[in-house]
């Protein structure tokens, strides 16, 4: 049966490539050819079914955004109560931007008001995994993170950005595959006058970001812990 139904098929190919115009071919690499309803109908299934393929790969890819970082809940269920203090953001104060949702790493903090040239130097870096945190003193006056910035992160090897403030450019960085959470969005950019402060322990949310310790975050919320935290 497979052999015959083989054998139909090829020979409808045969057929639809005598009708066929030069270099019009489905996305498949099978002829179109538009002078034969019953001709259509054939190529419209072949066609249907180059699409949902393409679909489900494209879903594939797209699946592959979600960070393989374990989820915070998994972890307060692990660690709650060990020695490796840790402690939970404010429940709703961010929302999430980027491509991934779910990420982790170790912290290097910013801290500036209103002005963004140490947020763009410090992206601009070798993140090596890690998860650049900006105290922007939560001002909704502009935003201190854009498109461009997040595509500088996610090029340079950092898993994440969060702001203690606005970004601008959400339907763009939705697309880079990096986390972003933030306050809210702001269509202003921010000034360049001031390069702010690097390496220094930033408290909003209700947690403290200290340089080195380790951060984990998903669309629960985050958490940050003074070690390095391992889900067996």
């Amino acid at each position: 049966y497979a052999l015959w139904m083989m054998s139909i098929r090829t020979s409808l190919i045969k057929v639809l490539s005598s009708f066929a115009r030069p270099h019009q071919l489905t996305p498949c690499g099978h002829p179109f050819v538009q002078t034969n309803l019953r001709t259509l109908s054939v190529v419209s299934l072949t066609n249907k079914r180059c699409f949902r393929s393409t679909h489900r790969i494209q879903t594939m890819a797209s699946s592959q955004l979600v960070g393989s970082s374990p989820t915070t809940a998994d972890l307060c269920d692990m660690y709650v109560t060990s020695p490796s203090r840790l402690t939970v953001a404010q429940p709703g104060y961010f929302k999430d931007y980027g491509g991934i949702k779910a990420f982790s790493g170790r912290i290097e903090t910013v801290k500036c008001f209103e002005s963004n040239p140490m947020v763009r130097s410090t992206l601009g870096e070798s993140g090596e995994g890690r998860v650049l945190v900006v105290d922007g003193a939560g001002s909704q006056r502009v935003a201190i993170c854009g498109d461009m910035l997040a595509q500088m992160g996610s090029d340079n090897g950092w898993t994440g950005i969060i702001v203690n403030g606005c970004i601008r450019d959400s339907a763009v960085i939705a697309k880079i595959p990096i986390g972003v959470k933030a306050i809210n969005t702001h269509p202003l950019k921010s000034a360049k006058t001031h390069q702010g402060e690097r390496g220094c322990t930033v408290a909003f949310a209700g947690v403290e970001f200290v340089p080195g310790m380790y951060i984990y975050a998903d669309e629960d919320g985050i958490i940050v812990s003074e070690n390095e935290l391992i889900v067996d």
